[in-house]
């Protein structure tokens, strides 16, 4: 395989993330959105065709390797679906879907047609994460006692005003669209959850958006830990942080910033993590920031598996539990 080949499904602000590091990594070979002026004019900057259906474009376009799925949360399972089914490994943004249901259609796809289905998962590179899994993996934290994870963004009605975001059936709450990759990372690093209990609440975006701006958690993980989060979109002005404590038996570590992108405290017996190289800048949207912007390294990845049969960073699977405990979340919420 020489460069793999790329079509993007959903032309907005994140798939000109995509369409970047496709360019510098394969061949973007055409991409669709049902707003045409979108796909024209990321067809245009590409020198690529444009489509204004996904089902056009996967008709026409067979010698495309991998179709990269960038369209609203709740389209991602239909349009992931009907990728692999046509015959094109599929790259699927965050969440993978709305319901653990979905994802496993997405999976049993991907398994009849024996094509790769990819999740981003790009919060796992950034280096005082990375460095807190070494730690886990090496158990040099001993027993892992409690996880805190606060989630302070701010999202202004503009970020809303139309557009799909902000209704259920198509972004599916604010846990799904600004904070999955922070559960993501709970997942990797303390493990699966076992019981839940919430409050939820929209203090500051009612008649804006059709879920919670807010809410506090408690979990119990199956090994035994119990974690908090607190999230919430309505930090004055502008994003405040994005951090995870753990506290274990021989040793606290702290990873903070706005994006988990800095190692604000360690105290760990015997041991200290130095000399992290500098992360990736946030996505930069305008008026907001973003997560981390590692999908060049997800895209690394994805030509290594594909090329040389390396193994995936992110397995669909792991997308799939991601998004069963933010179900387990809204599913055990109180709303106030």
């Amino acid at each position: 395989m020489d460069k793999v080949r790329f079509g993007i499904v959903g032309c907005g602000r994140i798939a000109q993330r995509h369409a970047e590091h496709i360019h510098n990594k394969g061949e973007l070979v055409a991409v669709c959105d049902v707003v045409k002026e979108k796909a024209d004019e990321m067809a245009k900057k590409y020198g690529v065709k444009a489509y204004c259906s996904p089902e056009e474009m996967f008709a026409a376009e067979k010698n495309i390797d991998v179709m990269s799925i960038c369209s609203p949360n709740g389209l991602h399972a239909e349009h992931a679906i009907k990728a692999l089914t046509a015959g094109f490994h599929a790259l699927c943004e965050k969440p993978m879907a709305l319901t653990v249901a979905d994802c496993g259609r997405m999976i049993q796809a991907a398994e009849r047609a024996n094509k790769r289905l990819f999740a981003i998962k790009q919060n796992r590179y950034n280096p005082p994460v990375a460095a807190v899994k070494q730690l886990l993996d090496e158990d040099r934290l001993g027993r892992i006692y409690s996880v805190q994870l606060n989630c302070f963004w701010n999202r202004n009605p503009d970020y809303y005003h139309n557009s799909w975001k902000g209704t259920l059936k198509l972004d599916g709450g604010t846990l799904f669209t600004q904070f999955s990759h922070f559960v993501d990372l709970l997942y990797w690093l303390i493990g699966d959850v076992d019981t839940v209990q919430a409050y939820l609440g929209n203090f500051h975006h009612q008649g804006i958006i059709e879920f919670e701006d807010t809410g506090v958690v408690i979990l119990k993980f199956t090994g035994g830990a119990i974690g908090a989060i607190n999230y919430t979109v309505n930090s004055y002005g502008k994003n405040m942080e994005g951090s995870l404590t753990i506290f274990g038996e021989k040793g606290t570590v702290k990873i903070g910033g706005q994006y988990l992108n800095e190692l604000e405290y360690q105290n760990i017996e015997g041991y200290r993590i130095e000399n992290l190289p500098e992360g990736a800048k946030a996505n930069n949207y305008g008026n907001y920031q973003g997560s981390m912007s590692n999908h060049d390294k997800v895209y690394d990845n994805l030509v290594e598996v594909l090329r040389n049969n390396a193994s995936i960073s992110t397995s669909s699977f792991e997308g799939l539990k991601t998004v069963e405990i933010i179900e387990k979340i809204y599913k055990a919420a109180t709303r106030i």
